[in-house]
This record gives structure tokens, C-alpha cells and sequence, in this order.
């Protein structure tokens, strides 16, 4: 069955928080509790949050896989750049990550499949899409974070160029689905003509 790479439309926004939720182990439902309204559903929350025009978090990011017509896999990713005036951030659970970024990258913040549909090299084909958006927008290749306890989203990216450049301590909280150390991962769009940021 052919499988159909587009670019992301707002009614897609339930189907991309979905995808968050699968991919983040907890941290998705974490930021949308502090958005949520009382008695308001996290998956809305998620959902509002991607149908917006603007921002880093819009559905603008997302690149759809559909099979059908049918959304079977989702990638979001935005431009890094260095933000030297940014304020701390305040919350403990979010504060490990605010310096595991890599300026002037593209940042692969999702990249999730339906079960059925993985291993089946879809995942390199959203990796070619967004290195090719990084090529496009002129940035020095891709990061993503993972965590030290997801051994086959690391394998795949360690696959396809990617290395583990930083990594901090993940703090343990009651909606998190992992414990111990999560990694930057990096991968520069010349491995050859690049040192390591």
C-alpha cells in the first residue's frame, strides 16, 4: 500500500498530540497538566496546542505519514537557535533540558509510528524529509533527546548517524514513564567536514 509523506493540516492536531503522547513517556501529559483547564482532558490540551498558526509548537512542524488517508505516523521538528537572554527555567522537571540544545539545528522533537507500522523504514524516510528541511533552512543537521531506558529508538538513531553529544539527569515524577539519564543526540549534516558542536 503506498505510503504518503504531507505536510501537516489543524485538523490533524488530535492525531499529532496522540502521536506526543506515545512518543514523550510522560513529559507531553506533563506540560499539558500545567495548561489544562480543571476537569479539561490532557489529549485536548495537546490537541489546541498543535492546531495553532504560530510558534515552534504548531501544527506548521509536522510532517503527516498517511496510508489511505488514513494518519499512521507523525514527525515534529523546529529550528534551534541560540537564545542567550532566555530566563531559567522555573519548573525542576523541564530545568535538566533547557541547555540540551544545539544552535542552528533541527530539532526532531516527535518522530512516532503506529505499531503496525514500524520497521518498515518509514523512520528513515521522515529522517531524509527532515534533513532535507535542515538543508533547506540552511542549519548544521538534526538532534533529538532520548532517554537512556528507550535502547531501540537510541540503536536507530545511532544507525543513522546520530551520536550522544550531552546528557543530563531525568527528575523522577509520577506522570514520567522513565527514570535515569536522557541523551542529545546529534547527527551534522556533513559527518565528514564536522567536529562534534
Amino acid at each position: 500500500m503506498p505510503i504518503e509523506f504531507r505536510p501537516a493540516q489543524a485538523t490533524d492536531a488530535h492525531d499529532i498530540a496522540r502521536f506526543f503522547q506515545l512518543t514523550s513517556e510522560g513529559m507531553a501529559d506533563y506540560i499539558w497538566s500545567k495548561l489544562a483547564a480543571p476537569g479539561e482532558a490532557l489529549l485536548s490540551v495537546g490537541a489546541s496546542r498543535y492546531a495553532r498558526e504560530q510558534g515552534d509548537f504548531s501544527y506548521k512542524n509536522c510532517l503527516m505519514a498517511t496510508c489511505e488517508g488514513r494518519v499512521i505516523g507523525m514527525m515534529h521538528s523546529y529550528a534551534l537557535h541560540d537564545t542567550p537572554d532566555r530566563p531559567a527555567e522555573p519548573d525542576p522537571v523541564l530545568a535538566p533540558y533547557a541547555d540540551m540544545e544545539i544552535p542552528d539545528t533541527l530539532y526532531i522533537s516527535s518522530l512516532a509510528l503506529d505499531e503496525a507500522w514500524r520497521s518498515q523504514g518509514l523512520g528513515v524516510e521522515f529522517l531524509r524529509h527532515a534533513q532535507q528541511r535542515a538543508d533547506d533552512a540552511g542549519l548544521n543537521g538534526l538532534c533529538v533527546i532520548d532517554y537512556a531506558e528507550n535502547h531501540g529508538a537510541r540503536r536507530f538513531y545511532q544507525r543513522h548517524g546520530f551520536h550522544i553529544v550531552k546528557t543530563c539527569q531525568i527528575v523522577a515524577h509520577p506522570m514520567l514513564g522513565v527514570t535515569g539519564e536522557a541523551y542529545l543526540m546529534y547527527r551534522p549534516t556533513h559527518p565528514m567536514l564536522e567536529k562534534k558542536p
